[in-house]
């Protein structure tokens, strides 16, 4: 009787052991990523960091030290926010970017495919882990900009945390999507040097689209960077260049459809499992 007890808890073949979410191998995954990126902390949060604020002195130096305002604040105060949300964007993009990619490169793809986990738990997994490293970032300049200029804090709190987010989110779908099309490194650098780059500098972080005309105006509409920076910026200053409620819902619109198309890709194993 015994043995026919153990016999029935055992699930017949061809059904699921793990019900709906995979929470463990969500989160492994998710750590092993964190992990990675941790171990080289100095080129991963530090350096981006350093970098950041060193294209803030420049700029300030460039174009503040005649005491001149902008959105009535003085410049390094103006740029500091825009600058922070720019270097967690970039830092998003540029660690879901890689995973996957050196995965094939390397021949260890699998590592990543044949776990008992899903595509949207493996998608999951690499989002968070690179919108973590965007937040540590961002809070490495924090600590910097709070040194020079100074006085580097949120004023509307919600605002700063729903962009930045959302921000370093859409640039974690754009990485991932870059990862499962790339076949080299080249294929990740033209991405980074010739989409993520221009949008990032024309998205308003080192100036105000109010001081725009004609097409360059119209075009910093349709950047979706721009909503990032902008309403990222108004958490701390409390002024935009932009409709903030309309940034939000273009944010959330794009950064469903990017993440659904991810899912749809990862899920047919385009240029993964052939």
């Amino acid at each position: 009787m015994a043995e026919t007890s153990i016999e029935t808890k055992r699930p017949a073949p061809g059904e699921p052991v793990i019900a709906m979410i995979n929470w463990g191998g969500l989160y492994a995954l998710y750590i092993k990523e964190v992990r990675r990126f941790f171990k080289v902390q100095l080129q991963t949060i530090w350096g981006p960091a350093f970098s950041a604020i060193l294209l803030l002195v420049v700029f300030s130096v460039a174009f503040g030290r005649d005491g001149g305002t902008v959105m009535g604040v003085s410049f390094g105060h103006f740029a500091a926010p825009g600058l922070i949300a720019m270097a967690m964007m970039q830092n998003a993009f540029a660690n879901s970017s890689f995973s996957l990619l050196v995965g094939k490169i390397q021949g260890n793809i699998t590592d990543y495919l044949m776990p008992p986990i899903s595509s949207g738990e493996l998608l999951t997994a690499l989002v968070l882990a690179a919108v973590t490293r965007a937040v540590l970032v961002c809070l490495a300049l924090l600590v910097i900009v709070n040194l020079w200029p100074g006085d580097i804090l949120p004023r509307v709190p919600w605002a700063a945390l729903y962009f930045g987010l959302m921000g370093a989110a859409m640039l974690a779908f754009i990485g991932v999507l870059t990862s499962i099309w790339a076949e080299k490194f080249d294929h990740n650098a033209t991405i980074t040097n010739f989409v993520v780059q221009p949008l990032s500098l024309l998205s308003g972080t080192f100036y105000s689209i109010d001081g725009l005309h004609g097409a360059f105006r119209a075009f910093s509409h349709l950047n979706p960077f721009f909503y990032v920076i902008s309403g990222f910026r108004y958490g701390f200053l409390g002024v935009s260049d932009s409709n903030v409620a309309l940034g939000a819902a273009v944010l959330l619109v794009v950064n469903v459809a990017l993440g659904l198309l991810c899912y749809l890709l990862l899920r047919s194993g385009w240029k993964l499992k052939n």
